[in-house]
């Protein structure tokens, strides 16, 4: 049936990711338009269509064990020169992004796989652009702020167009309000992540 390739994030909100992506588009990265502004939880991913109820499941299961958690983006940093990258700094919560996204991509659920760097949380806000437009990027955006809590992450799909299009969200926490089990009065409550 073919493979898709998926993607796992947190969205930036408004009126936060819009305003980064334009400034992205304004640095000169052609890409900007089809990547919603958004902090990584695993990164493109084939997969066969046929495991994505599985996936689903999976990520449904993620999202259930976990609280909403604060979230604070601070200026700018880059990964150069060992990736063409500058991005927005997480300066609060990123332990929280390291937990879900390990749990995301936990060695045996249907999104395991290996990262080409460790995990980092961040924004990108400029990607493969000369060593002007980088800077320029990394200078520009360097007092900005945005703060939120998170609530959720989301699944998106890349198009053959390579537009990544949001497939599913999901929110944390359990799905449906029920009473415990007298058993499960002692248990700790669910980790943030």
């Amino acid at each position: 049936m073919g493979t898709v390739t998926l993607g796992v994030s947190i969205a930036v909100p408004e009126p936060y990711g819009s305003y980064l992506q334009r400034q992205r588009e304004g640095f000169g990265d052609s890409a900007a338009q089809g990547i919603p502004t958004h902090i990584t939880l695993l990164p493109p991913t084939e997969v066969d269509r046929d495991a994505l109820p599985a996936v689903e499941r999976h990520l449904a299961e993620v999202a259930a064990g976990c609280r909403p958690f604060p979230l604070r983006l601070e200026g700018t940093d880059t990964f150069r020169p060992l990736s063409p990258v500058v991005f927005v700094k997480v300066a609060e919560g990123e332990e929280g992004c390291a937990a879900l996204q390990a749990r995301v991509r936990a060695a045996d659920g249907p999104c395991a796989r290996e990262l080409q760097f460790p995990y980092h949380p961040h924004v990108t806000v400029a990607h493969h652009l000369d060593d002007a437009a980088m800077d320029r990027a990394q200078r520009e955006l360097r007092d900005f702020r945005a703060t939120w809590t998170i609530g959720g992450f989301a699944l998106y799909e890349q198009g053959a167009d390579a537009v990544w299009r949001l497939e599913r969200e999901y929110p944390f926490g359990p799905r449906t309000a029920t009473v415990p089990r007298q058993a499960d009065l002692t248990r700790p409550p669910a980790p943030s992540c």
